[in-house]
Order: structure tokens, then C-alpha cells, then sequence
């Protein structure tokens, strides 16, 4: 009787799937800024090996999510009230210039109606904190995927990581007050009115809210 020989284990998939379960980890709270990442830990826990987690560790450093620390231990990073006033001063800049692309739109009523669904999708969530933050990054993305700029897309991508960190490590309690669908829909009215300016100076208002409120929030 011949024996089906066992398929090739993808390297590639193997890591990506390592990395994808340790930048989830990380952006749901479960290791806090600070908590040490140790490689056997890690590759005990996935049931890969070490060099998979290096390499899954060194691509999370690349995105700001890891940090080397004392004694070149690697740590989950945590942002500074400067580095989250930054990082919140950026997505003001990209977000802003996805309001003018949209409103340059020859017809921009699709894109307001699919925000208009992103904003239920906010108020949908109700007080479950998890839900909330997932549909309010939603609102965020989908502006700027609806922008058409495929570069935008990507630049807003790149920060989701620290985005999701500084959101998630502080008070759940607090934090929705930031993500009402009240605040998202002054956005979305004032491109629905074509008015470019108004619009950027809504969405800079609202990251420069946000970004005070979690820089001086305290951490989990």
C-alpha cells in the first residue's frame, strides 16, 4: 500500500500566521506597553520556532509596535505624550487630504453614503468598548480608502499598529467618549457640502481632541 506523502509546511505562511497572532496580541491589550517578549515564551505559545518569532519580532519593531530595551530585551513599546500628539498630528494630514480628494470627486454621494453606514456602524456598537474601537477605525480607513489614493491607504495602514496600541492601553471607560457618531458625522456633513476647508478643519479638530485626551490619559 503506497503512502500520500505529507504536503510542504509553507515557510512564508507559517510566519506570516506568527506575526499576524503577535501584532493582534498587541493591539488588543493582551501584552501591555512595557511586557517583555521573549522568544522561547513566544515560540512555545505558537508552537513555532525561535528564528519564526525573531523574524515575526524584528517586522513589529519596523512598525513601532516592539522596542528594544535594557539589555536588548525586546518590549512592547509604549508612546510618549509627544510621540501620541504626533502620531495623531499625522493621521490630521492624511485624513485631511482624503476629505479634499473625496470632495474633488466629480460625484462624492457614494462615498458620503458609505460613511453614513460606517457612522451606524459606531453607533451600533454600543458601549461594547472592543466593537467600538473596531468600527470607529473603520470610519477612519474607509475615509481614507474612499480617497482613491492607494498611497494613502498605505501611510494610514502603516500607523494603525500605534494607532490600536494607544486606544487600547487606556481606560475603556473613557476612550468612547471619542468615538461618538456625532463627532464622525460633522465630518461627513461637511463633505457632503463640498466644503473643503470646513471639512479639514473638522477632521484636524477632531485628531486634536483625540489626541489630547490620550496623551493625558493614563495608562491600563
Amino acid at each position: 500500500m503506497s503512502v500520500e506523502p505529507l504536503p510542504n509546511i509553507d515557510r512564508s505562511t507559517l510566519r506570516e500566521r506568527s506575526l499576524q497572532a503577535l501584532r493582534s496580541a498587541i493591539t488588543s491589550g493582551a501584552y501591555r506597553p512595557g511586557d517583555h517578549l521573549g522568544e522561547v515564551e513566544l515560540a512555545g505559545r505558537l508552537g513555532v520556532s525561535r528564528g519564526t518569532v525573531r523574524e515575526a519580532l524584528r517586522h513589529l519593531q519596523q512598525e513601532g509596535l516592539v522596542t528594544v530595551s535594557h539589555r536588548s530585551m525586546l518590549r512592547v513599546n509604549s508612546l510618549s505624550e509627544d510621540e501620541i500628539r504626533g502620531l495623531f498630528r499625522v493621521r490630521a494630514a492624511l485624513e485631511g487630504l482624503a476629505v479634499r480628494e473625496i470632495i474633488a470627486l466629480p460625484d462624492r454621494s457614494a462615498a458620503v453614503a458609505a460613511l453614513e453606514v460606517a457612522i451606524e456602524a459606531i453607533a451600533a456598537a454600543g458601549d461594547d468598548f472592543s466593537a467600538r474601537v473596531e468600527a470607529d477605525l473603520g470610519f477612519h480607513v474607509r475615509l481614507c480608502e474612499l480617497s482613491g489614493n492607494a498611497m494613502l491607504v498605505e501611510s494610514w495602514r502603516h500607523l494603525e499598529g500605534r494607532i490600536r496600541v494607544t486606544i487600547m492601553n487606556r481606560d475603556p471607560e473613557d476612550a468612547p467618549t471619542m468615538m461618538t457618531p456625532g463627532r464622525h458625522a460633522l465630518i461627513v456633513e461637511a463633505i457632503e457640502r463640498g466644503e473643503a476647508d470646513a471639512a479639514v478643519a473638522v477632521v484636524e479638530e477632531h485628531m486634536a481632541g483625540a489626541a489630547e485626551h490620550f496623551a493625558a490619559a493614563p495608562a491600563r
